[in-house]
């Protein structure tokens, strides 16, 4: 492994994901979102210095279903048409070796909150099969929903609703240094 070098580097979509888990009713339904685009601008090799902005496209969400993903993009849900992104701003990065927080602003369906990815930077080499300089990282964050404006749900038997609040949003990175 290379140690991080300070530079512009460009999230690339074949190698990176945006995944995400919720409550259905007695299960989990897990899904995807496949086209992520973004930078990750490092000031030093010290992962510390960086700064992520990091766009994902709401229409590319999987879910191995079509029919629920058309309902998810749908305006009662998502809002794919009048909200065609997510976004993610970091604000700052706390931690060292391979694990840190990655502090920042979330914005889904024009909402913005703030938010902490417990993160793990996993290295960079230079040069791969390629010949490009690629570094990669992973985080994992806990949102609410209702706090993003998606209010949607299905009552059940009792006081059981259909979805939870509680989305378990994780994220791979691989990104190569613009030269």
């Amino acid at each position: 492994m290379t140690e991080l070098v300070p530079g512009t580097w460009t999230i690339d979509p074949a190698h990176s994901e945006v995944a995400f888990t919720i409550r259905h009713m007695m299960s989990k339904v897990r899904g995807n979102f496949g086209d992520v685009s973004g930078q990750i601008v490092t000031g030093s090799a010290d992962p510390k210095d960086a700064t992520v902005r990091a766009e994902v496209a709401v229409a590319s969400i999987n879910t191995n279903q079509a029919q629920r993903d058309e309902h998810i993009r749908a305006s009662d849900i998502l809002g794919a048409a009048q909200f065609p992104t997510f976004a993610f701003t970091s604000t700052s990065v706390e931690g060292d070796g391979e694990d840190y927080k990655i502090h920042g602003d979330l914005t889904i369906k024009d909402v913005t909150r703030p938010v902490t990815f417990d993160a793990t930077f996993n290295g960079a080499i230079d040069p791969d099969a390629f010949g490009l300089f690629r570094m990669g990282a992973e985080g994992t964050t806990v949102i609410n929903k209702k706090d993003f404006g998606v209010e949607f749900n299905i009552p059940l038997q009792g006081d059981a609703v259909m979805l939870g609040d509680k989305v378990t949003i994780s994220v791979t990175l691989e990104a190569t240094l613009d030269r």
